[in-house]
């Protein structure tokens, strides 16, 4: 496998060590590392240098000398040009272990934790992704996905990634129009097709219950995970005192609150976004529930002093993590039991760190592979509190 550019500078050799965070495999060149992406461990390979950071660098590689057993065909003919996937190359085994590594490997190395995973959730391949965001090509009018280091858009008429809904409705030529935004999000699920600047509000069913949902507002993109991950959050519920409120923070438009609001006395919502806050209101059958249209951080300035009123609290952050003042609220009066759902297993690793040094334990850890052919890392951790004075 070559990559499509000519070499510049001294060509190396290297084997390749193992997949680091976002995907490139390691290298060890005179004792530094060097992150070549498109590669496989145990590839033998020869690389050119694109980037020197003094202690670490970036290659670029130009030919698989000797490939690696965990090494297998793309499945798209697009792959290494296109941005989307950065994993085609390795085997779905190769992936979950890969990723199963580098969130032990983060919560030790940036935690300073050592727990066990629990839990490891593999996802379809191929044809899980219900939204994808597409592009617009101005002077052709095709529709793309953002090529691989560029801002560039490059074209394609197949998604195999993509729901069988979303890949149906590209070969139809479903979402090309003459005029429209440039970018805009598509969701498939079952029989519900939305997209910007066509359907873009209708209802979406996930584990048989009917969901309220704006194309234009995030929502999970890989609906069986969800589904698991849904089943997980319930199982931990259990544990939780029901006489006390559930708390769903960064709630979006309210799914994990729709589901386990029947287990509590009432529910507490909190997301900033007011479109998909109004979609929770929507979704949540409680007459019980508080709604607050607030940042983390701005929410818990108007929390009153006194203990803390959850039996669970559910977090689902950006990849930022919580805000300081939240972790900080949480290690000194946050609930027994806390819920943490991360698309970032290093901020998911740092949070970690505050919430045990404020008296929590880590229960559980789990992996859910939402992104099956990427390097992105979705997990689920389960803290119970045992300093309960604190």
């Amino acid at each position: 496998m070559k990559e499509p550019k000519d070499p510049s500078g001294p060509v190396f050799t290297g084997l390749v060590e193992s997949i680091a965070a976002g995907g490139a495999g390691i290298i060890r060149q005179d004792g530094r590392p060097v992150f070549v992406e498109l590669t496989a461990p145990q590839d033998r390979i020869s690389y050119v240098i694109r980037r020197d950071h003094s202690s670490w660098a970036e290659g670029d590689l130009l030919e698989v000398l000797s490939p690696s057993p965990q090494r297998v065909p793309p499945a798209c003919p697009l792959y290494s040009r296109c941005g989307g996937c950065s994993l085609q190359h390795l085997s779905y085994e190769a992936q979950v272990d890969a990723k199963t590594r580098i969130l032990r490997d983060t919560f030790e190395r940036i935690g300073g934790l050592s727990p066990p995973i629990h839990r490891i959730r593999p996802s379809s391949p191929y044809g899980y992704r219900n939204r994808l965001q597409l592009h617009r090509i101005p002077e052709t009018g095709e529709l793309g996905l953002m090529e691989r280091r560029s801002k560039q858009p490059v074209a394609l008429e197949d998604c195999p990634v993509a729901d069988p809904g979303i890949r149906q409705a590209l070969k139809a030529g479903t979402f090309k129009r003459e005029s429209g935004p440039e970018r805009f999000n598509v969701y498939a699920h079952l029989d519900t097709l939305l997209w910007e600047g066509g359907l873009q509000e209708g209802q979406i069913t996930i584990k048989g219950k009917t969901l309220f949902y704006d194309v234009k507002v995030f929502f999970q993109s890989n609906a069986a995970m969800l589904e698991l991950l849904i089943d997980d959050l319930l199982e931990a519920a259990s544990s939780a005192n029901s006489d006390l409120p559930l708390a769903d923070i960064y709630s979006g438009i309210g799914t994990f609150a729709a589901f386990l609001e029947g287990l509590f006395s009432g529910v507490t919502v909190v997301e900033e976004n007011p479109a998909a806050l109004a979609l929770a209101r929507r979704n949540l059958g409680s007459a019980k529930a508080e709604y607050a249209a607030l940042r983390d951080s701005a929410w818990v300035k108007k929390l009153s002093p006194g203990k803390n009123p959850w039996g669970l609290m559910v977090l689902d952050p950006p990849r930022q993590g919580l805000s300081a003042p939240l972790s900080s609220y949480l290690a000194q009066r946050g609930p027994e039991h806390i819920a943490y759902v991360s698309c970032d297993c290093a901020t998911l690793a740092r949070d970690s760190r505050v919430l045990v040094n404020g008296g929590y334990t880590l229960h559980s850890l789990g992996l859910y592979d939402f992104y099956p052919q990427t390097a992105h890392i979705e997990s689920l951790a389960l803290f119970h509190r045992t300093n309960k004075s604190a």
